[in-house]
């Protein structure tokens, strides 16, 4: 198959596609939706994963599991969540199946074993976790409970595509309970926190915090923070979500507590998550027509070395050499792969490893052996430079930074310059269509408006930017007044 993908310019969906296949991330499964990642795409996500979870330990919280099935009781107890996700819900009804009499070497469902109650395969953990917390909590001795999972979900989706939206896919989620408003609102408020520290230094993805709309919160929520990142194309995406729950799930299960007078109360409750989407958005945020561009803090390999031979004994001297510049970097904490597969020629292993975005590449070969040099060529900018043995171990850490921070520096111009200021429909339909990224617009507050401005522009209120400044305006569709500026994007 042929490496070269389809440029950006020409087809960014079918890039994307061709890139997350081409590049070995993920497939397509034989279940509709549903998708395989491979070991390379599991490797960027292991590394993710490893990241946030440090990241979340750090502020006091745990790692639990809980039942994939929830029990239909269960899931309508909290009666928005329950709305929210009726239409995304996979069921299982039976628990058995039988050779089917009509069909030899077929199985049917077994009409005798028929589940009591219908199990929702979960889409969210919310009431399986809340109908157990009512077992863990009595007082207020007991709380804060700060607990979270990784974990898979399904959501039926109809329309799909690998990582972006799947059927089922991986996360971790987060559900804390305490004794107060306050409390809860400010850990709700720490983890979106979290996420965008993770996006902008490990991604190195900027991005916008804010709050939903009332019509984009979780549902069952009372208040959504996220965070939101632009992608090449000038799409939004949610790149991750915090919800402060009030007491709403609580007293959907009845979970109270005696408060330090002895006096009952509802606990007060968050959730947040972020998915395997996070994979789709270091995609589409720094990669080019060649393949992937990974920042080096997630790249599963940070530096590859390949070597250059024609003959046995000229293998065994560069490899030598070869294993030695291994040995120095893996002993700075760096992932180095040495590519010493005798199947491929190292024209073939450089096109590999620039599509699959390893941030820097070793080549050695006998003359840099008699030179004391290495030629060492970054894939974000896709120049080389031959550098001395003796200096590579640093000039390999410095690299590593400065690429890490350019990648930053470089997606973040991109989405300071897509940011625009309007103050008339019309401009705000004209910058939507040739210019695209976020559209700061003035908004009357109303659910009628935003759906007006939806449906006629297929552009959403992304977030109210946490630091939105006061100012008095006007909305750019009805005229009305308006207290300040917010985000509208087309969105993935």
């Amino acid at each position: 198959m042929s490496k070269k993908l389809t440029s950006r310019a020409e087809d960014y969906s079918k890039w994307y596609n061709e890139l997350v296949v081409k590049a070995d991330l993920a497939e397509n499964s034989a279940v509709r939706g549903c998708m395989v990642i491979k070991p390379y795409g599991y490797a960027i996500w292991e590394k993710m994963q490893a990241e946030l979870d440090k990241m979340f330990k750090e502020t006091g919280h745990q790692n639990a599991y809980f039942p994939l099935f929830v029990p239909k009781s269960l899931f309508e107890a909290e009666e928005k969540n329950a709305e929210g996700f009726a239409k995304e819900c996979a069921i299982v009804t039976h628990y058995r199946l039988q050779a089917d009499p009509d069909k030899p070497g077929k199985l049917r469902v077994d009409p005798e074993a028929k589940l009591e109650e219908e199990l929702i395969v979960r889409p969210t953990s919310e009431a399986i976790i809340w109908n157990t917390y009512r077992n863990w909590i009595q007082s207020y001795r007991d709380l804060p409970i700060l607990i979270n999972q990784w974990a898979n979900v399904v959501r039926w989706e109809m329309r799909t595509r690998l990582f972006l939206r799947t059927a089922e896919f991986l996360w971790q989620e987060g559900h804390t309970a305490h004794q107060n408003k306050a409390e809860a609102m400010a850990e709700a408020r720490l983890m979106n926190n979290v996420y965008a520290t993770f996006a902008e230094n490990f991604m190195a993805i900027p991005v916008v915090q804010g709050v939903k709309t009332e019509s984009e919160r979780f549902a069952g929520a009372d208040e959504t923070f996220c965070i939101e990142a632009l992608m090449q194309d000038g799409k939004a995406l949610q790149a991750g979500t915090s919800h402060f729950l009030g007491q709403n799930f609580a007293k959907a299960f009845d979970v109270k507590f005696a408060n330090k007078e002895g006096k009952q109360d509802y606990v007060w409750a968050t959730s947040w998550g972020v998915s395997t989407r996070l994979m789709g958005a270091l995609i589409m945020t720094h990669s080019d027509d060649n393949g992937l561009v990974l920042p080096p803090s997630l790249a599963p390999n940070q530096v590859v070395i390949v070597p250059i031979y024609k003959s046995d004994e000229e293998f065994d001297a560069v490899s030598e050499v070869a294993k030695s510049i291994q040995t120095d970097l893996r002993a700075k904490g760096i992932t180095v792969k040495f590519d010493d597969r005798d199947t491929q020629r190292p024209g073939a292993k450089f096109a590999q490893h620039e599509l699959q975005g390893v941030p820097l590449r070793i080549a050695i070969g006998p003359k840099d052996l008699q030179n004391g040099t290495v030629e060492l060529a970054r894939r974000d900018t896709l120049t080389k430079e031959v550098v001395a043995l003796d200096d590579l171990t640093n000039t390999v850490e410095n690299l590593l930074k400065e690429i890490q921070d350019t990648l930053f520096k470089k997606a973040l111009d991109f989405r300071d310059s897509h940011i625009t200021e309007v103050n008339s429909f019309e401009e705000f339909k004209d910058v939507l269509e040739k210019k695209t990224g976020f559209i700061s617009a003035h908004w009357d507050g109303t659910n009628e408006t935003e759906e007006k401005i939806k449906e006629l522009t297929k552009a959403t209120i992304r977030c109210i930017p946490l630091k939105m400044k006061e100012e008095a305006g006007v909305c750019v569709y009805s005229g009305q007044s308006s207290k300040g500026r917010v985000l509208f994007a087309k969105a993935y």
